[in-house]
């Protein structure tokens, strides 16, 4: 049964932390639409992609998917070690979610980046519940992607111009997200065990390997530190 006072309280405690995400997601999706209408796809097949798929950085890399031979294996290789985080991700939320009841496997599907950071980040005001503000954080930022791809598109066929480097946007949003969590002072050794653990693996498994070892290595000195990820409190 949906509680209509409940979901609306949740709403309004949730967007207002959403907007930093719709500002960075209507530039990462533009771009993101942009070079998919410059390799033949249009506003459909973006929508579905997005809709279905909803990965910006996997996204991105699926672009040379579309434009190549297709090979399966290779594509659930690359998927896994771009997405691995997830996995660590979903492990630390795993408290979080338990008592979110119907909405715990929306919430599951719709987990990003900058949902994750602001679940575990987010101070919920009294009165509101957790589950149904974890579901419109979750909502709320998936369809700003959504429509900001969809609208990457129509933008693309209006204008003409170079997309080299637009595949960079991610990056950015990446580098602004750990100097948001860098700018409070409990996340920062946290932080740097993840920056320490991620350039030993670069440098021994090279910069097409290293990341699901990073993530492993990670996640092994979390549980031999006791330790919590940055932005978090599970």
């Amino acid at each position: 049964m949906i509680h209509t006072s409940s979901a609306a309280l949740a709403f309004r405690a949730a967007f207002p932390l959403t907007l930093p995400v719709l500002t960075g997601f209507v530039f990462l999706g533009v771009a993101y639409g942009v070079l998919m209408q410059s390799i033949g796809l249009g506003a459909g097949w973006t929508f579905l992609v997005s809709f279905l798929v909803f990965a910006g950085s996997m996204q991105y890399v699926a672009l040379t998917f579309f434009t190549a031979a297709f090979n399966p294996l290779y594509a659930l290789a690359v998927t896994l070690m771009v997405n691995a985080r997830h996995i660590f991700y979903g492990l630390s939320m795993l408290e979080k979610i338990r008592d979110a009841g119907p909405l715990k496997p929306y919430i599951i599907f719709a987990l990003c980046d900058e949902t994750f950071s602001i679940i575990t980040s987010a101070e919920i005001p009294e009165g509101v519940d957790r589950g149904w503000f974890m579901f419109f954080v979750a909502l709320l930022n998936r369809w700003y992607w959504i429509i900001g791809t969809v609208c990457g598109v129509l933008v693309g066929n209006l204008l003409s111009f170079d997309t080299r480097g637009l595949d960079f946007t991610l990056t950015a949003l990446f580098v602004v997200i750990f100097l948001n969590q860098w700018d409070k002072p409990s996340n920062r050794p946290s932080a740097l065990i993840g920056v320490g653990c991620s350039l030993a693996c670069l440098l021994l498994f090279g910069p097409e390997w290293f990341i699901l070892p990073a993530m492993a290595f990670i996640l092994g000195v979390f549980a031999l530190s006791g330790s919590k990820p940055a932005g978090g409190d599970v």
